[in-house]
Protein backbone atom coordinates (compact mmCIF):
# COMPACT_ATOMS: atom_id res chain seq x y z
CA UNK A 1 0.00 0.00 0.00
CA UNK A 2 1.49 3.15 -1.30
CA UNK A 3 1.20 5.68 1.93
CA UNK A 4 -0.29 9.11 0.59
CA UNK A 5 1.77 11.97 -0.11
CA UNK A 6 2.40 15.00 2.52
CA UNK A 7 3.81 18.76 1.52
CA UNK A 8 6.97 17.66 3.50
CA UNK A 9 7.36 15.25 0.27
CA UNK A 10 7.80 18.62 -2.11
CA UNK A 11 6.20 17.02 -4.67
CA UNK A 12 5.84 19.58 -7.87
CA UNK A 13 4.61 19.40 -11.10
CA UNK A 14 4.93 21.78 -14.27
CA UNK A 15 1.34 23.13 -15.27
CA UNK A 16 2.29 22.17 -19.06
CA UNK A 17 2.82 18.61 -17.92
CA UNK A 18 -0.87 17.29 -17.33
CA UNK A 19 -2.12 20.47 -19.66
CA UNK A 20 -0.15 18.94 -22.59
CA UNK A 21 -3.08 18.39 -25.41
CA UNK A 22 -1.49 15.45 -26.95
CA UNK A 23 -0.04 16.85 -30.34
CA UNK A 24 2.96 15.61 -31.71
CA UNK A 25 4.64 16.41 -35.09
CA UNK A 26 2.15 13.66 -36.87
CA UNK A 27 -0.80 14.20 -35.08
CA UNK A 28 -3.36 16.42 -33.78
CA UNK A 29 -4.29 16.92 -30.37
CA UNK A 30 -6.50 14.36 -28.58
CA UNK A 31 -7.43 16.24 -25.24
CA UNK A 32 -9.36 19.66 -25.04
CA UNK A 33 -7.18 22.40 -23.50
CA UNK A 34 -7.25 22.67 -19.91
CA UNK A 35 -7.77 25.24 -17.83
CA UNK A 36 -5.00 26.12 -15.24
CA UNK A 37 -7.02 26.86 -12.43
CA UNK A 38 -9.20 23.32 -13.21
CA UNK A 39 -5.21 21.86 -13.39
CA UNK A 40 -4.50 23.07 -9.88
CA UNK A 41 -7.62 22.13 -8.29
CA UNK A 42 -6.71 18.50 -9.74
CA UNK A 43 -2.80 18.33 -8.89
CA UNK A 44 -3.63 19.16 -5.40
CA UNK A 45 -5.85 16.26 -5.13
CA UNK A 46 -3.17 13.79 -6.00
CA UNK A 47 -0.99 15.27 -3.42
CA UNK A 48 1.35 17.76 -5.22
CA UNK A 49 2.86 20.75 -3.32
CA UNK A 50 4.10 22.86 -5.49
CA UNK A 51 3.73 23.74 -9.38
CA UNK A 52 6.17 25.18 -12.25
CA UNK A 53 5.26 26.85 -14.91
CA UNK A 54 6.23 28.92 -18.42
CA UNK A 55 5.04 32.73 -18.56
CA UNK A 56 2.76 31.69 -21.99
CA UNK A 57 1.06 29.12 -19.98
CA UNK A 58 -0.94 31.23 -17.66
CA UNK A 59 -0.96 34.29 -19.83
CA UNK A 60 -1.23 33.48 -23.57
CA UNK A 61 1.31 34.80 -25.85
CA UNK A 62 0.67 38.64 -26.95
CA UNK A 63 -1.92 39.44 -23.70
CA UNK A 64 -2.06 43.30 -22.96
CA UNK A 65 -1.62 43.89 -19.31
CA UNK A 66 -5.24 43.96 -18.53
CA UNK A 67 -5.65 40.34 -19.63
CA UNK A 68 -2.10 38.86 -18.30
CA UNK A 69 -3.42 40.19 -14.83
CA UNK A 70 -6.59 38.90 -15.46
CA UNK A 71 -5.22 35.63 -15.74
CA UNK A 72 -2.23 35.52 -13.68
CA UNK A 73 -4.63 36.58 -10.36
CA UNK A 74 -6.89 33.68 -11.50
CA UNK A 75 -4.01 31.13 -11.51
CA UNK A 76 -2.73 32.45 -8.08
CA UNK A 77 -5.89 32.62 -6.38
CA UNK A 78 -6.47 28.79 -7.44
CA UNK A 79 -3.01 27.91 -5.75
CA UNK A 80 -3.58 30.20 -2.52
CA UNK A 81 -7.36 28.19 -2.21
CA UNK A 82 -5.47 24.84 -2.55
CA UNK A 83 -2.29 25.64 -0.71
CA UNK A 84 -0.27 25.08 -4.02
CA UNK A 85 3.51 26.70 -3.50
CA UNK A 86 4.34 28.24 -6.65
CA UNK A 87 8.05 27.21 -6.75
CA UNK A 88 9.60 28.42 -10.30
CA UNK A 89 8.81 29.76 -12.99
CA UNK A 90 10.22 29.65 -16.50
CA UNK A 91 10.08 31.52 -19.67
CA UNK A 92 8.70 29.83 -23.24
CA UNK A 93 11.67 30.97 -25.79
CA UNK A 94 10.81 27.74 -28.29
CA UNK A 95 7.02 28.10 -29.31
CA UNK A 96 6.24 31.01 -30.88
CA UNK A 97 7.82 31.42 -34.44
CA UNK A 98 9.62 34.17 -33.72
CA UNK A 99 12.13 32.10 -31.67
CA UNK A 100 12.39 29.41 -34.91
CA UNK A 101 16.26 30.13 -34.71
CA UNK A 102 16.61 30.41 -30.96
CA UNK A 103 16.01 33.52 -28.27
CA UNK A 104 19.27 34.74 -26.84
CA UNK A 105 20.99 33.34 -29.50
CA UNK A 106 19.25 33.61 -32.57
CA UNK A 107 21.27 35.39 -35.63
CA UNK A 108 18.77 38.27 -35.54
CA UNK A 109 19.86 40.81 -32.86
CA UNK A 110 15.97 42.13 -32.32
CA UNK A 111 14.57 38.56 -31.43
CA UNK A 112 17.85 38.41 -28.66
CA UNK A 113 16.95 41.72 -27.47
CA UNK A 114 12.87 40.81 -27.72
CA UNK A 115 13.82 37.39 -25.63
CA UNK A 116 15.79 39.09 -23.35
CA UNK A 117 13.16 41.59 -22.15
CA UNK A 118 10.29 39.01 -22.36
CA UNK A 119 12.48 37.10 -19.62
CA UNK A 120 13.51 39.80 -17.51
CA UNK A 121 9.84 40.78 -17.33
CA UNK A 122 9.26 37.30 -15.57
CA UNK A 123 11.83 37.55 -13.52
CA UNK A 124 10.18 40.38 -11.76
CA UNK A 125 6.78 37.69 -11.86
CA UNK A 126 9.23 35.08 -10.59
CA UNK A 127 10.11 37.50 -7.41
CA UNK A 128 6.25 38.81 -7.16
CA UNK A 129 5.12 35.22 -6.86
CA UNK A 130 8.06 34.15 -4.13
CA UNK A 131 9.73 31.54 -6.20
CA UNK A 132 12.63 30.40 -5.58
CA UNK A 133 14.14 29.25 -8.69
CA UNK A 134 13.79 30.47 -12.44
CA UNK A 135 14.77 27.48 -15.32
CA UNK A 136 16.29 28.59 -18.43
CA UNK A 137 15.83 25.74 -21.37
CA UNK A 138 17.25 26.38 -24.14
CA UNK A 139 15.20 24.40 -26.41
CA UNK A 140 15.77 26.19 -29.73
CA UNK A 141 19.11 27.69 -29.04
CA UNK A 142 21.31 25.73 -31.29
CA UNK A 143 21.14 24.67 -34.88
CA UNK A 144 20.63 21.79 -37.71
CA UNK A 145 23.33 22.93 -40.12
CA UNK A 146 26.85 23.32 -38.99
CA UNK A 147 27.82 25.94 -41.11
CA UNK A 148 24.76 28.33 -40.17
CA UNK A 149 26.01 29.54 -36.81
CA UNK A 150 29.46 31.11 -35.65
CA UNK A 151 29.37 29.09 -32.20
CA UNK A 152 31.98 31.14 -30.78
CA UNK A 153 29.69 34.32 -31.10
CA UNK A 154 26.54 32.20 -30.27
CA UNK A 155 27.98 30.87 -26.89
CA UNK A 156 29.31 34.79 -26.20
CA UNK A 157 25.81 35.83 -26.53
CA UNK A 158 24.26 33.01 -24.58
CA UNK A 159 26.60 33.89 -21.77
CA UNK A 160 25.60 37.67 -22.23
CA UNK A 161 22.04 36.82 -22.16
CA UNK A 162 22.34 34.79 -18.51
CA UNK A 163 24.82 36.71 -17.06
CA UNK A 164 22.43 39.78 -17.89
CA UNK A 165 19.18 38.25 -16.22
CA UNK A 166 21.42 37.15 -12.93
CA UNK A 167 22.94 40.75 -13.43
CA UNK A 168 19.03 41.73 -12.87
CA UNK A 169 18.60 39.40 -10.07
CA UNK A 170 21.54 40.72 -8.04
CA UNK A 171 20.60 44.54 -9.08
CA UNK A 172 17.21 44.20 -7.53
CA UNK A 173 18.02 42.16 -4.77
CA UNK A 174 15.99 39.15 -5.48
CA UNK A 175 16.34 36.11 -3.46
CA UNK A 176 16.41 33.80 -6.98
CA UNK A 177 18.78 31.48 -8.68
CA UNK A 178 19.04 30.25 -12.42
CA UNK A 179 18.63 26.93 -12.91
CA UNK A 180 19.60 25.85 -16.78
CA UNK A 181 18.56 22.73 -17.91
CA UNK A 182 20.64 20.67 -20.49
CA UNK A 183 19.22 18.99 -23.94
CA UNK A 184 21.03 17.35 -26.38
CA UNK A 185 18.54 17.25 -29.26
CA UNK A 186 15.03 18.16 -29.75
CA UNK A 187 13.64 20.65 -30.43
CA UNK A 188 16.83 21.39 -32.37
CA UNK A 189 19.06 19.44 -34.37
CA UNK A 190 21.47 20.08 -32.00
CA UNK A 191 20.85 22.30 -28.76
CA UNK A 192 23.49 24.44 -27.50
CA UNK A 193 24.93 23.17 -23.68
CA UNK A 194 23.45 19.44 -24.65
CA UNK A 195 24.51 17.74 -20.95
CA UNK A 196 25.23 18.65 -17.51
CA UNK A 197 28.92 18.58 -17.79
CA UNK A 198 28.35 20.98 -20.98
CA UNK A 199 26.44 23.61 -19.05
CA UNK A 200 29.05 23.43 -16.28
CA UNK A 201 31.97 24.62 -17.98
CA UNK A 202 29.91 26.96 -19.30
CA UNK A 203 28.67 28.49 -16.20
CA UNK A 204 32.10 28.75 -14.96
CA UNK A 205 32.44 30.82 -17.84
CA UNK A 206 29.97 33.52 -16.28
CA UNK A 207 31.16 36.76 -14.83
CA UNK A 208 27.50 35.99 -12.31
CA UNK A 209 27.83 32.28 -12.46
CA UNK A 210 27.05 31.97 -8.55
CA UNK A 211 23.75 32.16 -8.54
CA UNK A 212 23.23 29.95 -11.74
CA UNK A 213 23.35 26.08 -11.49
CA UNK A 214 21.04 23.43 -13.30
CA UNK A 215 17.81 21.88 -13.04
CA UNK A 216 18.60 18.32 -15.15
CA UNK A 217 15.61 16.15 -16.46
CA UNK A 218 16.10 12.65 -16.51
CA UNK A 219 15.42 12.09 -20.32
CA UNK A 220 17.40 14.99 -21.30
CA UNK A 221 20.81 13.15 -20.38
CA UNK A 222 19.48 9.94 -21.20
CA UNK A 223 18.76 10.40 -24.63
CA UNK A 224 22.38 11.44 -25.03
CA UNK A 225 23.28 8.02 -23.59
CA UNK A 226 24.24 9.23 -20.10
CA UNK A 227 24.20 7.96 -16.42
CA UNK A 228 21.29 10.27 -15.04
CA UNK A 229 22.59 9.80 -11.51
CA UNK A 230 25.79 10.08 -12.11
CA UNK A 231 25.14 13.26 -13.75
CA UNK A 232 23.21 15.02 -10.67
CA UNK A 233 25.74 13.45 -8.28
CA UNK A 234 28.43 15.69 -10.23
CA UNK A 235 26.30 18.57 -10.09
CA UNK A 236 25.98 18.05 -6.61
CA UNK A 237 29.98 18.01 -6.26
CA UNK A 238 29.94 20.90 -7.68
CA UNK A 239 27.47 22.57 -5.86
CA UNK A 240 24.82 23.40 -9.06
CA UNK A 241 22.49 20.90 -8.47
CA UNK A 242 18.99 23.98 -8.32
CA UNK A 243 16.49 21.80 -9.37
CA UNK A 244 15.49 18.63 -11.01
CA UNK A 245 13.39 17.06 -13.47
CA UNK A 246 12.41 13.72 -13.13
CA UNK A 247 10.38 11.09 -15.64
CA UNK A 248 10.89 8.67 -18.01
CA UNK A 249 12.97 8.09 -21.09
CA UNK A 250 13.69 4.46 -22.76
CA UNK A 251 16.89 4.86 -24.70
CA UNK A 252 18.57 7.18 -27.06
CA UNK A 253 15.33 8.35 -29.23
CA UNK A 254 13.12 11.52 -29.00
CA UNK A 255 12.34 12.96 -26.02
CA UNK A 256 9.81 10.12 -24.41
CA UNK A 257 8.64 12.45 -20.99
CA UNK A 258 7.44 8.93 -19.84
CA UNK A 259 6.03 8.90 -15.95
CA UNK A 260 8.91 8.42 -13.60
CA UNK A 261 10.02 5.24 -13.52
CA UNK A 262 7.83 4.06 -16.56
CA UNK A 263 11.40 4.28 -18.29
CA UNK A 264 14.91 2.96 -16.76
CA UNK A 265 13.52 1.54 -13.70
CA UNK A 266 16.60 0.66 -11.54
CA UNK A 267 18.24 3.98 -12.60
CA UNK A 268 15.49 5.77 -11.49
CA UNK A 269 16.11 3.46 -8.10
CA UNK A 270 19.74 4.89 -7.76
CA UNK A 271 18.46 8.33 -8.17
CA UNK A 272 16.03 7.76 -5.59
CA UNK A 273 18.06 6.62 -3.38
CA UNK A 274 20.93 9.51 -4.01
CA UNK A 275 18.21 12.11 -3.52
CA UNK A 276 16.95 10.36 -0.10
CA UNK A 277 19.86 9.08 1.40
CA UNK A 278 22.72 11.06 0.07
CA UNK A 279 26.26 9.51 -1.31
CA UNK A 280 27.40 6.44 0.65
CA UNK A 281 30.28 8.50 2.48
CA UNK A 282 28.49 11.85 3.17
CA UNK A 283 28.81 14.98 0.72
CA UNK A 284 26.22 17.21 -0.57
CA UNK A 285 22.72 16.46 -0.58
CA UNK A 286 19.89 17.42 -2.33
CA UNK A 287 17.09 19.27 -0.50
CA UNK A 288 14.73 20.68 -3.44
CA UNK A 289 11.58 19.98 -4.67
CA UNK A 290 10.49 16.82 -6.81
CA UNK A 291 9.76 18.00 -9.63
CA UNK A 292 7.52 15.82 -12.28
CA UNK A 293 8.39 16.92 -15.73
CA UNK A 294 6.76 14.28 -18.11
CA UNK A 295 3.82 14.16 -20.64
CA UNK A 296 0.56 12.04 -20.18
CA UNK A 297 0.24 9.67 -23.07
CA UNK A 298 -2.08 10.94 -26.38
CA UNK A 299 -3.70 7.53 -25.88
CA UNK A 300 -5.44 9.07 -22.59
CA UNK A 301 -7.96 10.82 -21.68
CA UNK A 302 -8.14 13.55 -18.34
CA UNK A 303 -9.26 10.12 -16.42
CA UNK A 304 -5.71 8.97 -17.81
CA UNK A 305 -3.85 12.38 -17.23
CA UNK A 306 -4.60 12.38 -13.01
CA UNK A 307 -4.18 8.77 -12.81
CA UNK A 308 -0.11 9.10 -14.60
CA UNK A 309 0.10 12.29 -12.55
CA UNK A 310 -0.51 10.37 -9.46
CA UNK A 311 1.58 7.60 -10.76
CA UNK A 312 4.81 9.72 -10.56
CA UNK A 313 4.37 10.06 -7.20
CA UNK A 314 3.35 6.47 -6.45
CA UNK A 315 6.58 5.46 -8.04
CA UNK A 316 8.46 7.90 -6.23
CA UNK A 317 7.00 6.79 -2.95
CA UNK A 318 7.70 3.10 -3.51
CA UNK A 319 11.27 3.86 -4.47
CA UNK A 320 11.82 6.12 -1.74
CA UNK A 321 10.61 3.39 0.37
CA UNK A 322 12.48 0.71 -0.92
CA UNK A 323 16.10 3.07 -1.01
CA UNK A 324 15.67 3.65 2.58
CA UNK A 325 15.29 -0.37 3.22
CA UNK A 326 18.77 -0.82 1.02
CA UNK A 327 20.56 1.14 2.93
CA UNK A 328 19.41 0.46 5.99
CA UNK A 329 20.06 -3.84 5.16
CA UNK A 330 22.80 -4.67 7.03
CA UNK A 331 23.86 -7.31 4.03
CA UNK A 332 24.08 -4.54 1.99
CA UNK A 333 26.08 -2.32 4.28
CA UNK A 334 28.38 -5.50 4.33
CA UNK A 335 28.39 -5.80 0.83
CA UNK A 336 29.48 -1.54 0.46
CA UNK A 337 31.96 -2.65 2.57
CA UNK A 338 33.60 -5.52 0.63
CA UNK A 339 32.92 -3.80 -2.18
CA UNK A 340 35.26 -0.94 -0.72
CA UNK A 341 32.85 1.92 -1.12
CA UNK A 342 34.50 2.94 2.28
CA UNK A 343 38.12 3.00 1.07
CA UNK A 344 36.98 5.08 -1.77
CA UNK A 345 36.47 7.72 0.35
CA UNK A 346 40.54 7.90 2.03
CA UNK A 347 42.37 10.12 0.37
CA UNK A 348 44.91 8.72 -2.30
CA UNK A 349 47.45 10.61 -0.78
CA UNK A 350 48.12 10.34 3.38
CA UNK A 351 47.11 13.26 5.33
CA UNK A 352 50.20 15.48 5.24
CA UNK A 353 51.93 13.35 2.80
CA UNK A 354 53.79 15.46 -0.44
CA UNK A 355 54.37 13.91 -3.56
CA UNK A 356 58.25 13.42 -2.82
CA UNK A 357 56.92 11.03 0.01
CA UNK A 358 54.75 9.11 -2.63
CA UNK A 359 57.92 9.19 -4.74
CA UNK A 360 60.22 7.57 -2.30
CA UNK A 361 57.40 5.27 -1.05
CA UNK A 362 58.60 1.67 -2.96
CA UNK A 363 55.82 -0.04 -2.03
CA UNK A 364 53.73 2.20 -3.87
CA UNK A 365 55.35 1.35 -7.26
CA UNK A 366 58.65 -0.48 -7.29
CA UNK A 367 57.50 -2.60 -4.68
CA UNK A 368 54.19 -3.04 -5.79
CA UNK A 369 52.87 -6.72 -6.56
CA UNK A 370 50.26 -5.57 -9.56
CA UNK A 371 49.64 -9.14 -11.04
CA UNK A 372 48.74 -10.02 -7.00
CA UNK A 373 46.59 -6.69 -6.56
CA UNK A 374 44.57 -7.73 -10.10
CA UNK A 375 43.18 -10.63 -8.29
CA UNK A 376 40.86 -8.71 -6.20
CA UNK A 377 37.28 -9.10 -6.42
CA UNK A 378 35.10 -6.26 -6.06
CA UNK A 379 32.02 -8.08 -5.81
CA UNK A 380 29.83 -5.54 -7.24
CA UNK A 381 27.77 -7.86 -9.10
CA UNK A 382 26.56 -9.13 -5.60
CA UNK A 383 26.22 -5.39 -4.41
CA UNK A 384 23.58 -4.46 -7.68
CA UNK A 385 21.90 -7.39 -7.06
CA UNK A 386 20.93 -6.72 -3.61
CA UNK A 387 20.06 -3.72 -5.20
CA UNK A 388 17.55 -4.98 -7.72
CA UNK A 389 16.13 -6.93 -4.96
CA UNK A 390 15.17 -4.35 -2.84
CA UNK A 391 13.90 -1.97 -6.05
CA UNK A 392 11.37 -4.60 -6.86
CA UNK A 393 10.40 -5.95 -3.07
CA UNK A 394 11.70 -8.99 -3.03
CA UNK A 395 13.64 -8.37 0.48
Amino acid sequence: MVRQATPEDRFSFGLWTVSWQGRDPFGDATRPALDPVEAIGKLAEVGAWGVTFHDDDVVPFGSDEQGRTHHLSRFRDACVEHDITIEMVTTNLFTHPVFKDGGLTSNDRSVRRFALRKVLRNIDLTAELGAKTFVMWGGREGAEYDGSKDVNAALDRYAEGVDTVAGYIKSKGYDIRIALEPKPNEPRGDIFLPTIGHALGFIAKLDNGDIVGLNPEVGHEQMAGLNYTHGIAQALWNGKLFHIDLNGQRSIKYDQDLVFGHGDLLSAFFTVDLLENGFPNGGPTYDGPRHFDYKPSRTEGFDGVWASAQANINTYLVLKERALAFRADPEVQAAMQASGLAELAVPTLADGETVEDLMADRSAFEDYDADKAAEHSYAFVHLNQLAVEHALGAR
